[in-house]
């Protein structure tokens, strides 16, 4: 493990008291980040779904009906064998009746429609893992980035110290008499100068800080004090981060799980040439009640039951058209997957080749800012002194400046590539019942 170099007084590790540290950032951002929310509600839809599809497939339905009819009429009745019509004024008359009637389906497709709901639930639950490991991905380098943009803001700060101190001297010399104007008016660019790139930084602290914020669903004038410590990890190996990518990568299993629905999907469209079979049986009551007519009172009640087979004969080519474009979505899956592990296999590469040249940078730049403090402090000295000019101080000055961004911005590039690593190996990973986060290796 690498720890933050300590860069002098400037850049020592200042552990403030009411600081965050990573882990709490994390742990609120997935508490309150909407994306995360969202993701988790979609799982939960897609869970429900497949509660529904088994129902709707594995039990019958059930219809219930009940009717309660009441007429009154004027009639009038020419019978056979009386001559003269019967008349009858508000008859009345009433009919109920209520039935309770049970279907059932056997679909031969509904097993492997049953199985493609599954999967899609798998697909639902990974897809809000990859929200979960983007979003904790995302706050862990926006945490970092606020870190990174604060450790530049001290430097910054060094730098103005310098150049005030510069400026002192040159307007100590030219009220003296010991120098000229021109040295002051460049002392007082020079630190101008360093005072409009601290007013900059500035502005890059308060934008880091408002993207740490949005992460976390928090206000952005929120001010969170992060902790400035980047600790780096230099024992990432690649073969190791392949294989763990095509074992965690949830994209890739995604990916994966979709090349299952298409491989289902085909066999249950093929499952539709096959007959289906429907149960039915119901329970029926009526009861008639009437004033007028032939039929005054009427009751029938009992079970009826039966089944119906089915089989498409003929339907215009329409079920082969469709297992054809299943076949194809098949292969088109098939080539999704080796596609996805071409491009996760470049994507490692590409992050370790940047997280490992910035390895071998820290070292060289680590020894080039030594060699910086060294000389800034000599010509410094000289300066006082008078035997060195503002040229040869300023390039110093600069020269420091240099190093120690470019020193802290390979942590930094370091630290961002480990986890986008982590990212596309599948090592980061949530533990909810336990509230823990972790962005180590398993």
């Amino acid at each position: 493990m690498l720890a933050l170099l300590m860069l002098g007084q400037h850049l020592s590790i200042a552990q403030e008291e009411k600081g965050i540290d990573l882990e709490e950032a994390i742990l609120i951002g997935l508490d309150q980040n909407f994306g995360v929310k969202i993701a988790a509600n979609n799982q939960n839809i897609a869970e429900r779904e497949v509660k529904i599809t088994k129902g709707s497939l594995l039990f019958p339905v059930i219809d219930a009906t009940f009717l309660r009819a009441y007429t009154i009429d004027d009639v009038t009745q020419r019978f056979l064998n009386s001559p003269e019509p019967n008349r009858i004024d508000g008859a009345e008359s009433d009919n109920e009746n209520y039935s309770l009637i049970a279907l059932y389906g056997l679909r031969p497709e509904a097993i492997y429609t049953m199985r493609v709901v599954g999967k899609l639930a798998e697909v639902s639950e990974l897809q809000a893992k990859v929200m979960v490991e983007n979003t904790v991905a995302a706050i862990a380098t926006a945490y970092y980035r606020l870190v990174l943009e604060q450790q530049r803001q001290k430097v910054l700060e060094t730098t103005l110290e310098l150049s005030e101190a510069r400026l002192n001297i040159a307007q100590v010399r030219y009220e003296l008499g010991g120098a000229g104007k021109r040295d002051f008016l460049t002392a007082q660019v020079d630190y101008n100068a360093d005072r409009s790139l601290l007013v900059n930084q500035q502005l890059a602290i308060k934008n880091a800080r408002i993207n740490l914020n949005e992460l976390l669903a928090l206000p952005p004038e929120t001010k969170l004090a992060v902790k400035d410590t980047i600790v780096v990890e230099n024992n990432l190996i690649l073969d190791d981060l392949l294989e763990n990518a095509y074992v965690h990568n949830k994209e890739f299993l995604i990916t994966q799980r979709n090349e299952n629905i298409a491989f289902l999907s085909l066999r249950e469209t093929q499952a539709s040439r096959l007959p289906s079979v429907n149960l039915n049986t119901s329970y029926n009551n009526n009861t008639l009640n009437s004033d007028a007519g032939f039929l005054l009172f009427n009751q029938r009640q009992g079970f009826n039951y039966g089944f119906t087979a089915s089989f498409n004969v003929f339907n215009g080519f329409a079920l082969n058209r469709r297992i054809q474009n299943a076949k194809v979505q098949k292969v088109n899956a098939e080539y999704a997957v080796q596609q996805m592990e071409i491009q996760l296999a470049s994507d490692i590469q590409r992050a370790y080749n940047i997280y490992n040249t910035n390895l071998q940078l820290l070292d060289i730049e680590y020894a080039n800012y030594k060699v910086a403090v060294e000389s800034a402090d000599i010509n410094l000295e000289r300066f006082r002194l008078g035997i060195a000019d503002y040229l040869q101080f300023r390039d110093a000055q600069v020269n420091l400046l240099t190093a120690e961004d470019r020193l802290i911005t390979a942590l930094y590039n370091i630290k961002e590539m480990e986890i986008e690593l982590m990212r596309l190996s599948g090592r980061i990973f949530y533990q909810g019942d336990e509230n823990r986060f972790s962005l180590v290796v398993k």
